[in-house]
């Protein structure tokens, strides 16, 4: 499976992105392992995520989510993961 998924950062900012292997993802962003912007925000909570089948579909909809404004977002947190 592939993952596109959005992260609270300590400060309360939302970094989104995606991976294949998500518990690997949030382990290595809160070793500060992952994105250069997470790196200075731990630690990090995994908020929201959505799975696919192809790295391309979760790439697309990175895209999309990262294009949304703050509301927008905070709109898809409210779902239960």
């Amino acid at each position: 499976m592939n993952y596109t998924y959005i992260v609270k950062c300590k400060d309360g900012s939302l970094y989104t992105g995606w991976t294949n292997n998500l518990e690997k993802r949030i382990r290595d962003h809160n070793e500060g392992k992952g994105a250069k912007y997470t790196k200075s925000r731990r630690p990090v909570v995994l908020a929201y995520y959505e799975e696919f089948q192809t790295k391309e579909e979760a790439m697309r909809r990175e895209y999309v989510i990262k294009k949304m404004g703050r509301k927008e977002k905070e709109k898809l947190l409210e779902k239960e993961i």
